[in-house]
C-alpha cells in the first residue's frame, strides 16, 4: 500500500512475504509523480523470507538510479542485511569477451604447461633410477609381496579382456585382408599379413592400450587416494620412500608382465586369423601355420617384445606420476585417473611411431 505524505512516498509493507506466494513488483508501484524521498514502512509485517529482501533491493536500486533518498522504518534488520548482500552480486553474469584469445599468451601458457610436464616426468624417472640403484645395493624399501600382487593384477587378471580383443583384432585383419588378396588369388598371404602385423604392432599395442585403460587408471586412482588421505605424507614421515614402496613394485610388475601379455596377444591374434582363413578362405590350418612360421623371424618377435616392455614402463610412469601429482580431493582422484589414461595412450602412440622409424633405420 502506498501513500504520499508531502514530498515523501510511503510504501507500507505488511502481511506474510513468501517466495511461493508472490510479491508486488517495485516498478508497478512507481507509476505516479516522482517523489523527493521514499520510506519503506513495516505495517503489521508477518512471516517473511528472501522475497522481502529482494523487494528491498529493488527499492534501493530504483532510488539510487533516480537519486532519491530511501528510508527504512520498522523493517527487520536481517532483511536489510540480506538485501545488501544480494545487491553485491550482479543480476546478470558478466559477458564473455568476444574474439580470439591472445596468441602469444596461449602459446606461452601451453609452453609453460609442457615444460612443467617434462620436469615432472624427468623427476619421476630420476627418482626411479636412484631407487633401482638402491635396490641393487640392497638398500631399497622394496617389498616383493606387493610386486607379486601387482603382477597378478596386471597379468593374470587381464588375460580375458586382452585375449578377447586380440582374437577379434586378428579376425578383423584377416577378413579385411582376405577381401583384397582374394582378387589376386593370393589368399594364403593372409597369414603373412596377420602374422607380421600382430607380432610387430597390434599385439603389443592392444595389450598396452588395455592396460593403460585398466591398470594405469587404477595406479593413478590408488596413489591419488593415498595422497588425499595423507598416507603418502605418513610414509615420508616414517622415513619410507614412496618411490621404493609404491612406485617401483608397480613399474617392475608392468615391465615383467607386458612382454608375456604381448606373446599371449600375438598367439590369439594369429589364431583369430587362422579361424577366418580356415572358415572363409578354405586354407588348411597346417598351411596357414607353415606360412606364418616362414614370414616371422626372431627380429620380428624381439621387436614386439621390446615395444611391450617399453609400453609397460610408460603405463606405470604415467599412472604413478598422475597419482603423485594429483590434488588432495575426491575430484583430484578422478582427474588423475582420466589424465593417466590419456597420457599413457598418447605416449604409447608416440613411442610406437619412434620405434617404427628406429627399427626401419636399423633394418629390423
Amino acid at each position: 500500500m502506498t501513500s504520499l505524505e508531502g514530498d515523501t512516498l510511503v510504501v507500507r509493507v505488511g502481511g506474510d512475504w513468501q517466495m511461493t506466494a508472490g510479491w508486488p513488483a517495485w516498478g508497478n508501484l512507481m507509476v505516479g509523480p516522482r517523489p523527493a524521498r521514499v520510506r519503506l514502512q513495516a505495517d503489521d509485517l508477518g512471516a517473511w523470507d528472501s522475497s522481502l529482501a529482494i523487494f528491498i533491493r529493488a527499492a534501493r536500486a530504483w532510488c539510487e538510479e533516480h537519486d532519491i533518498a530511501l528510508e527504512l522504518a520498522g523493517l527487520p534488520p536481517g532483511a536489510d542485511r540480506l538485501a545488501q548482500l544480494l545487491a553485491k552480486k550482479p543480476v546478470n553474469p558478466p559477458a564473455r569477451p568476444h574474439g580470439l584469445p591472445d596468441l602469444f599468451a596461449f602459446v606461452g601458457k601451453a609452453t609453460f604447461a609442457i615444460w612443467t610436464e617434462l620436469k615432472d616426468i624427468a623427476w619421476l624417472v630420476g627418482e626411479c633410477a636412484f631407487s633401482a640403484l638402491r635396490f641393487i645395493r640392497g638398500r631399497a624399501q622394496f617389498r616383493f609381496s606387493d610386486c607379486l600382487v601387482e603382477m597378478q593384477e596386471c597379468g593374470a587378471m587381464v588375460l580375458p579382456i586382452v585375449g578377447l580383443i586380440s582374437f577379434l583384432v586378428g579376425i578383423i585383419m584377416a577378413y579385411q585382408g582376405a577381401v583384397q588378396l582374394r582378387q589376386f588369388g593370393a589368399d594364403v598371404y593372409v597369414a603373412d599379413l596377420v602374422g607380421l602385423s600382430v607380432v610387430r604392432e597390434m599385439g603389443p599395442m592392444m595389450a598396452a592400450i588395455v592396460l593403460a585403460g585398466r591398470t594405469g587408471a587404477a595406479f593413478a586412482a590408488t596413489l591419488a587416494t593415498m595422497k588425499a588421505n595423507e598416507e603418502i605424507d605418513a610414509l615420508e614421515t616414517l622415513g619410507v620412500s614412496p618411490i621404493d614402496f609404491l612406485v617401483m613394485p608397480r613399474l617392475t610388475a608392468l615391465c615383467v608382465m607386458m612382454p608375456l601379455l604381448a606373446v599371449y596377444s600375438n598367439f590369439l591374434g594369429i589364431f583369430g586369423g587362422m579361424v577366418i582363413s580356415w572358415s572363409i578362405l578354405d586354407i588348411p590350418t597346417s598351411l596357414y601355420w607353415a606360412e606364418t612360421k616362414s614370414i616371422i623371424d626372431l627380429s620380428d618377435l624381439s621387436t614386439g617384445l621390446i615395444k611391450a616392455a617399453t609400453f609397460g614402463l610408460i603405463i606405470g610412469l604415467s599412472g604413478c606420476l598422475r597419482g603423485l601429482r594429483s590434488d588432495r580431493s575426491a575430484a583430484g582422484v578422478g582427474q588423475a585417473a582420466t589424465s593417466a589414461v590419456v597420457t599413457g595412450i598418447l605416449l604409447i602412440i608416440v613411442t610406437d611411431a619412434l620405434y617404427a622409424v628406429i627399427f626401419n633405420a636399423l633394418g629390423w
